[in-house]
């Protein structure tokens, strides 16, 4: 089966009260745009993602550089914003499915997607839901303070996005009944015989306010974990010298397997033990020869990659360099932007620093330069 997944980001987030609407709030340097986005990648299932923006928002949206993403401007509410990306769908070829999601609910685990996927295969529509907890009570007239007291909660639940349909089949139903539209894309379906609802998730809450949003970074603090990066090399002649991917002009450099960038080993050490993942001796060992003169910069992109598939994102790293000369003053701002691009973060996430032994030691003489790093990564699912 191929899926298409729509992500609909085009409301105006007004019970949000932020100048930067919930789309674009970032959680571990990321966009809840992107953290959708990077679950949803995991899936070989998904061959296409539409999202469907603000047209006040473009900007925004342009600015998170997605690849592979199709932006569709939104409508005046959801329905037209969901009808807008089907519309384009449907033109398309090879697509037979399409999962509806809502950018506001981030934090749906890679389980609970996969078994949506796996439900279509025997179901018209596929939709997860939770059962309601709370003592129900209905408001009959407000101004009388007349109330249904007692509703039976054990036969209403809730339902969540994302929810899966056969691409034609939806997009027939919004486009001819569009008036009996009313929250979500289910509710289009008069006969349910063929709906398959499944057990959805607490956590897979909708962020309608900024409490919710606070209940879910709380979430994502809880998942932080940590690790600490350290690497020395000695300075020599007849060596380039690479500090953060950056080639400094000098004339010693590092002697080292690699380019010997001990900024770039010492970050790659402090993600792999943040991540529980090992070290980088472990994952580019110094005897393997396709690892001799290779950039630091390709190691630590590789690393990048195998951190997020096991779903994990880099919160922040703080970097000190040890080093008698050159100045990392004038080579800061530099270094950080590399690193920010590298490991796919905000720069403001980063922070170097450059310190000296006060001419003590072998740093101090300048013999070695040496890097120290603590990093913290939050694991989304």
């Amino acid at each position: 089966m191929s899926f298409c997944l729509i992500i609909l980001a085009g409301g105006n987030s007004h019970r949000f009260r932020s100048k930067i609407g919930k789309p674009y709030q970032k959680l571990a340097s990321k966009s809840l745009i992107e953290i959708n986005v990077n679950k949803a990648r995991k899936f070989k299932q998904i061959k296409k993602i539409v999202l469907v923006y603000n047209k006040k928002d473009l900007k925004r949206a342009k600015s998170l550089k997605l690849k592979n993403i199709k932006l569709v401007k939104g409508g005046k509410n959801r329905q037209e914003s969901t009808f807008n990306a089907l519309k384009y769908l449907v033109q398309q070829k090879k697509i037979s499915k399409v999962l509806i999601h809502d950018v506001a609910r981030p934090n749906f685990s890679l389980k609970l997607f996969s078994s949506i996927i796996k439900n279509m295969k025997n179901a018209r529509a596929v939709v997860p839901k939770i059962g309601v907890q709370d003592a129900i009570k209905q408001i009959i007239d407000s101004s009388k303070d007349e109330y249904i007291v007692g509703k039976r909660r054990n036969k209403l639940f809730l339902t969540q996005t994302p929810q899966a349909f056969n691409l034609k089949e939806i997009y027939h139903l919004h486009k001819t009944n569009s008036g009996k539209y009313k929250d979500d894309d289910i509710s289009l379906y008069m006969d349910l015989n063929k709906v398959k609802f499944i057990e959805g998730e607490k956590n897979n809450f909708k962020i309608t306010d900024q409490s919710d949003f606070e209940n879910l970074r709380n979430i994502y603090k809880s998942k932080q974990s940590i690790g600490i990066g350290f690497d020395v090399h000695r300075l020599v002649s007849k060596r380039k010298l690479y500090l953060a991917g950056l080639k400094i002009k000098s004339k010693l450099g590092t002697l080292g397997h690699s380019d010997g960038d001990p900024v770039l080993h010492s970050i790659i050490d402090a993600i792999l033990g943040a991540c529980k993942m090992g070290d980088i001796g472990q994952m580019f060992s110094d005897k393997n020869k396709k690892f001799k003169n290779i950039r630091s910069s390709i190691l630590l992109q590789k690393v990048i990659e195998q951190i997020k598939l096991k779903g994990y994102l880099i919160n922040n790293i703080d970097i000190n360099i040890i080093t008698q000369t050159p100045k990392i003053k004038s080579y800061k701002n530099k270094m950080i932007n590399n690193i920010a691009k590298l490991c796919e973060i905000s720069n403001d996430r980063i922070n170097i620093k450059g310190k000296t032994t006060e001419k003590l030691g072998v740093i101090g003489r300048e013999k070695a330069i040496a890097c120290e790093v603590i990093c913290s990564v939050i694991k989304y699912d």
